[in-house]
């Protein structure tokens, strides 16, 4: 089977050099940090993907991060897209690093795959060599350790999930359980970058297959 990627959009960017002290008390910003970043994306874990990069790439902390209820289909407006991230830095300077960093995660690193030809079966499976910041304290890893991201429709992560624990030498960190605010499911898992690439390339090959017989079992 032939996968297209799919490639997320980024639907609004802006950067606020000087961040009034009421937000800066609502977000719990680190004391010297003055500038915010902010961006929306058409779909979350590149989203995730993509700010987690930032991290590596600029002095930065992420300051917030969400998923939006039943994803970019149904999105509050036409720039909200399905997720919205926040970073912080020092200066103006650190976050436009930071959001460089964002936009070319986005336009050309990290991308979910298309079964079908309306685009309307997809799942994601993307090996992060080296974790930053974001990704490293969801899966409660050390920072620069490998992950596997893998996402896909509700039945077929849990199965593709098993399926890549088992042939693959990682470890499940975290579970996304059925239905994520988007509807889907699946996990982190870590170990070396090769293991990580085993366990997605077993993910995507379990996936594929559910796909191509769906009531067989």
């Amino acid at each position: 089977m032939k996968l297209k990627p799919i490639f997320a959009e980024i639907l609004a960017i802006r950067i606020i050099p000087k961040v009034h002290p009421d937000m800066i008390k609502k977000f719990d910003l680190p004391p010297n940090h003055s500038s915010i970043g902010m961006f929306t994306v058409t779909i979350d874990d590149i989203g995730i993907v993509a700010l987690d990069e930032a991290t590596k790439q600029a002095d930065i902390e992420v300051c917030y991060s969400h998923s939006f209820y039943a994803g970019s289909a149904y999105s509050s407006g036409p720039l909200s897209g399905e997720f919205i991230g926040m970073f912080s830095g020092p200066n103006n300077d650190e976050v436009r690093s930071g959001m460089e960093a964002v936009i070319k995660t986005v336009n050309k690193e990290a991308y979910f795959e298309a079964l079908n030809e309306e685009v309307s079966h997809v799942f994601f499976a993307h090996v992060v060599p080296r974790a930053g910041k974001l990704l490293s304290k969801e899966a409660g890893i050390k920072e620069g350790e490998s992950i596997a991201y893998l996402i896909a429709p509700p039945l077929e992560a849990m199965f593709g999930i098993d399926i890549a624990l088992k042939e693959a030498n990682v470890e499940l960190r975290s579970l996304f359980k059925p239905p994520s605010e988007t509807n889907f499911a699946g996990g982190l898992l870590t170990g070396t970058q090769s293991a990580c690439e085993a366990a997605a390339n077993a993910f995507r090959e379990a996936v594929i297959h559910v796909a191509n017989k769906p009531k067989h079992y």
